[in-house]
């Protein structure tokens, strides 16, 4: 039985704009040396091999509507759904909003007992593409489809699923980095060559989450001041941590504790709502809590998962990221220790055993930018290789 095995080059993760390596090995299964003798015509024959990426999107109908279909996009499903020898999307469930033209790997190979060949597809992933995400209204999925056909057999399809993550304006960037080229050359100089779109958006991505901008807000409730918060950047990276300080020396209120969670918003396009009322929805992952009562300053060290998707935009949904923060107050005043007369007394202090609470909460948005692929690719269990019998 010949065996098609394929192996993405680099990892099953990739950044927008990143150009897809597959390697694709044809085998023919060895013969015992009894029945190759026995045998007049040896050679398997594969009649073609071709490969297409395409991008699935799926959505909760209850809740979300896809806008109509172009002309365009309906003549594309149509050929798509047709009963033709290659159709990468039959089966599959959703709307394909992205589809790379297919490429024929190749026509009538024949291969003799033990014998593998081995064929490498390439394509360029847009820089203006969807990234996969996974949320509670909509869903986008990648896969890498390789179609074989052997002789007298029917089609068969090997689906390799791959994650991309997006760098939101990475599409505009690369427009900018290339209009240097329009400038006139010098014959003489060597001309450096020209940036990638995978090391633009790594400089990008740098660039931004190494900025350190301070900010500190005064938080406050109708009877005073409760805190004061200070965070040294709000663009940070998959992966990374988030660094602040709370300074409660010059409160106004008592506070008993706060907590501090890393939420994702899901907001579908107005237009793609079933229902104009309908709220955007709010999932949280990680999550840090503290009792804070008498203290006079602590920090916060809340880290973000690399499997996440991050912030980004598309027709028919808009990924936002904040900070989510709940603070319990004292209505009461809580009185603390007393000083020590000396530094060799022992104090002992009882915390009361009832006090009267109310909850304040704030929101403070933030940018999630993506990291290098093959960090990702550490926290998913994603396989890169893959085996489909002919």
């Amino acid at each position: 039985m010949v065996e098609v095995c394929a192996q993405v080059l680099g990892g099953p993760v990739h950044l927008a704009g990143d150009t897809v390596q597959v390697c694709i090995t044809v085998t023919s299964p060895s013969l015992d040396p009894a029945l190759r003798a026995q045998s007049s015509d040896v050679c398997d024959v594969v009649a073609w091999g071709s490969a297409q990426i395409h991008c699935q999107c799926s959505v909760n109908e209850a809740r979300v509507k896809l806008p109509p279909t172009s002309p365009r996009q309906a003549e594309e499903q149509a050929v798509t759904n047709a009963d033709t020898s290659f159709a990468p999307c039959r089966g599959e469930r959703g709307r394909v909003v992205l589809s790379t033209k297919p490429k024929i790997l190749f026509c009538d190979l024949q291969l003799l007992p033990g014998e593998s060949r081995s064929f490498v597809y390439k394509e360029t992933l847009p820089c203006d593409a969807p990234p996969t995400y996974r949320g509670q209204l909509l869903k986008y999925a990648y896969k890498i489809t390789i179609g074989t056909q052997r002789l007298g057999a029917p089609t068969k399809l090997l689906r390799i699923p791959i994650m991309v993550i997006v760098l939101q304006g990475l599409s505009e960037a690369c427009v900018y980095s290339e209009s240097g080229e329009l400038a006139p050359s010098n014959p003489f100089l060597h001309t450096p060559q020209r940036d990638t779109p995978r090391h633009t958006a790594l400089q990008i991505i740098q660039n931004v989450s190494t900025r350190k901008n301070l900010s500190q807000y005064n938080i406050t409730n109708t009877r005073g001041k409760v805190v004061r918060f200070c965070i040294y950047k709000t663009s940070f990276r998959l992966g990374e941590d988030i660094v602040a300080t709370f300074d409660f020396s010059e409160a106004e209120i008592s506070c008993v504790q706060y907590s501090v969670t890393l939420q994702s918003e899901e907001v579908i396009a107005e237009n793609c709502r079933q229902r104009a009322s309908q709220k955007s929805m709010l999932v949280s992952y990680s999550k840090a809590h503290e009792v804070c009562l008498n203290l006079s300053h602590t920090h916060l060290l809340l880290p973000i998962p690399l499997h996440i998707t991050p912030t980004f935009t598309t027709d028919l949904v808009s990924l936002q990221w904040h900070l989510h923060f709940e603070f319990v107050t004292s209505v009461t005043e809580v009185k603390g220790p007393s000083p020590l007369a000396s530094s060799k007394d022992q104090l002992e202090w009882r915390a009361p055993t009832s006090l009267d609470i109310e909850t304040m909460v704030w929101d403070l948005p933030i940018t999630i930018l993506p990291t290098t692929p093959s960090q990702v690719a550490q926290a998913i269990c994603m396989p890169a290789q893959h085996t489909l019998p002919l």
